[in-house]
């Protein structure tokens, strides 16, 4: 690695570690408005990551100008909160968590339980899946398996790694670890334990096709491949935000099917995951902070003319 590169990585190490500490030092008001008025500045900015995402909600929404412009807005809103939560999440305790969490379809989880499965909870990056996490963490009463994107610098993808850790999470690295991730998960899934995947950004190129909101992208097989294989229950499960704390709807479970071939499955369960995220994301398309490119043919918007984006999303 270059001196530059290295320079540049314990920067990006020494500003989260920074945050993490403040954020937790100020009041929980305080640091809402500040993460707020954070996430309405880079808005405004419109840099390519805002950009991408407010191209991402028009396909959404259908929506465009002036309203999609507020849209973006509010969603950076979101994407700031659910940081300046995930600093402050450890000291926020349990308790808080499950008393500002609503939780709607947990028949569906109990349905599994009752009958001695483990589950593969399949969510995308919408509201705050580590709060999501706490509460599945509580109704288990033992620690689920993930998955994390190998982050650069390696001592910020441990510091995400011991944070996630700490709440009580089983995490395994994408790429890099002794054994691959996805054998870790089969095997911690036919021990009778459960997981949860993200699965709306397609990171290693190799996933199944689907249609998400009326465009073809790619999804990660895994979940659905990993439930097949082991007899797991695939729930597909969206988090969002209230005022006051959380919602997480968790959908009917994904059948496997009667295709004869194992991939023909896994492509049905996966298309089957895409819909149920389309109808709860739909309700609240803010809380969906995918910053990165879905489809293939939906890049960001070109950059706005001086003076325009601060103007609009007021």
């Amino acid at each position: 690695m270059s001196a530059v590169g290295d320079l540049r990585d314990r920067l990006t190490d020494a500003g989260y570690a920074a945050g993490w500490r403040a954020i937790r030092l100020l009041p929980e008001p305080l640091a809402r408005a500040g993460a707020g008025a954070v996430g309405a500045w880079t808005a405004g900015r419109g840099g390519r990551g805002v950009r991408q995402l407010r191209a991402n909600l028009r396909v959404v929404t259908g929506l465009d100008g002036a309203a999609l412009d507020q849209l973006t807005a509010t969603a950076m809103r979101s994407y700031a909160r659910y940081w300046e939560e995930a600093f402050r999440l450890p000291s926020l305790g349990t308790g808080r968590i499950l008393a500002g969490s609503v939780m709607e379809g947990r028949e569906h989880l109990e349905r599994a339980r009752a009958e001695g499965r483990p589950v593969v909870v399949a969510l995308p990056h919408s509201g705050n899946w580590d709060a999501a996490a706490v509460w599945f963490l509580d109704w288990l009463g033992e620690p689920f398996m993930t998955v994390a994107e190998r982050l650069r610098p390696e001592s910020l993808y441990r510091r995400f790694l011991e944070y996630r850790e700490s709440l009580g999470m089983r995490v395994v690295p994408l790429t890099g670890g002794p054994r691959s991730s996805s054998t870790e998960l089969a095997d911690w899934l036919r021990s009778g334990r459960s997981a949860c995947l993200l699965v709306d950004r397609d990171l290693t190129g190799g996933g199944v096709p689907v249609d998400l909101f009326g465009r073809p992208t790619t999804m990660p097989g895994g979940p659905a491949l990993l439930a097949a294989q082991t007899g797991a229950a695939l729930l597909p499960a969206v988090c969002q935000f209230t005022d006051r704390g959380w919602r997480f709807v968790v959908h009917p479970e994904v059948p496997a099917g009667p295709a004869p071939r194992l991939r023909d499955r896994v492509n049905g369960m996966m298309e089957q995951v895409a819909a149920a995220f389309e109808t709860t994301i739909a309700e609240r398309p803010e809380d969906w902070h995918v910053l990165g490119r879905i489809w293939a043919d939906v890049g960001p918007d070109p950059e706005p003319a001086p003076g325009r984006a601060t103007a609009e999303v007021r």
